[in-house]
């Protein structure tokens, strides 16, 4: 024990606006079940997902224990984010982080105001990807960078999942270069049962190609991108089938726009172990306008399945263009393209999923997650040595 720890267990306040299934969510369970119990207490704190949402915690991690604030969640509402600032602050007090840490856009504004206003010393968010595109009205999106920019000030260290995602963020003026660790994400998945195994489970037929979407049906993700992509697929490979595995505020959109190509198109929702879906899998697809590091290519990978994702945020990392899988232009021809060069080469894509898998195991695996953070968190605790509010004899940063 070193004396970075004379204080005690370094505490660790992680803060989301909803556990909802995806990469923040995941890496927040990791981090609250996976820091050193002898060296770091911890505390997840987060609000409701939405009624189009699935609960991370509910369908993959039932028992992770988590402080629900009913007032912090996706939506902005003046009056309920204020109760949430003040729910925050009150955690915070009886908690008495070293650390704050906080995750998300929402999360990351009020998190930091939070304890900035409770004087935790150490504020750290991470860039999960990043809302500053495709999500808002260009008008809300120049307000918001103005937000990230005066929050970076705020900040100790920024986090980013990927070097594409830092420097898209660094472009657009939000912290300083020196303030930036990239953290990639780290992922499992349970143990692969046989292919004929899972489309039976999953009630697919054998022999047919196998297209998976693991992910949000949201506006962002591009499912009519998606269902273009398939149709010409289709046209060129009439036996292949799409499964998507998810749901979303698009979700009736989506069939209604998969309608046309029939059995062709298999919604099997939000599922707790991915783990059957990609072992059905050929091939895995991405078809956003932005993204972060998505960790369903990462689990694709890991169950050692190609993938075809267009070139937004850091998916081009995760899948090596043309070892791995392939990255494309934001066109659904693009990725019809890609898709049917693997799915037409049986021996490609064996190739593709081994490297894939390989790749994933050396570069994202969840040891390696909980290491960077522990090693970031540590260094912090040594750069700030004595500084602490809570503790007796303690002084102010």
């Amino acid at each position: 024990m070193t004396e970075i720890y004379d204080v005690g267990p370094v505490r660790v306040m992680s803060i989301l606006a909803r556990m909802n299934v995806g990469g923040p969510a995941w890496l927040a369970s990791v981090l609250t079940r996976g820091l050193p119990k002898d060296r770091f207490q911890t505390r997840l704190v987060c609000g409701c997902v939405d009624n189009s949402e699935a609960d991370f915690i509910e369908l993959r991690d039932p028992n992770l224990p988590v402080r629900r604030l009913e007032s912090l969640g996706r939506s902005v509402r003046i009056g309920g984010d204020l109760l949430a600032l003040i729910a925050i602050c009150r955690e915070i007090r009886e908690f008495r982080p070293h650390i704050v840490h906080t995750h998300t856009a929402k999360a990351g504004v009020l998190g930091r105001i939070a304890a900035v206003i409770c004087r935790v010393p150490i504020r750290v968010h991470t860039f999960h990807g990043h809302v500053l595109s495709g999500y808002f009205s260009p008008l809300a999106s120049r307000a918001l960078r103005i937000v990230e920019v005066l929050l970076a000030r705020l900040s100790t260290a920024l986090i980013a999942v990927g070097e594409r995602v830092r420097d898209e963020l660094l472009d657009a003026g939000i912290g300083r270069g020196d303030k930036y660790v990239v953290i990639p994400p780290g992922a499992a998945i349970g143990p692969l049962p046989d292919k004929l195994y899972a489309r039976e489970w999953l009630g697919l037929p054998p022999g047919r190609p196998v297209v998976v979407f693991v992910g949000r049906l949201t506006g962002v993700k591009r499912p009519d991108r998606l269902m273009e992509a398939m149709a010409d697929v289709l046209d060129r490979l009439p036996g292949a089938l799409l499964v998507i595995a998810g749901e979303g505020d698009l979700m009736e959109t989506t069939r209604r726009n998969g309608e046309s190509l029939g059995d062709s198109v298999r919604f099997v929702g939000w599922q707790s172990d991915v783990s059957k879906v990609f072992a059905a899998a050929d091939v895995a697809v991405l078809t956003s306008d932005n993204e972060g590091m998505p960790v369903s290519l990462i689990e694709a990978s890991l169950a050692g399945v190609p993938s075809v994702t267009t070139a937004v945020g850091s998916a081009g990392e995760v899948v090596i263009d043309g070892v791995t899988g392939h990255v494309v232009a934001l066109s659904a021809r693009a990725v019809a393209d890609a898709l049917l060069e693997i799915l037409l080469d049986r021996q490609l894509g064996l190739v593709m999923g081994e490297a894939a898998r390989v790749h994933a195991e050396q570069a994202y695996g969840v040891p390696r997650l909980v290491d960077d953070h522990v090693e970031l968190y540590e260094r912090l605790i040594r750069d700030h040595a004595g500084c602490w509010p809570w503790e007796a004899g303690g002084r102010l940063g």
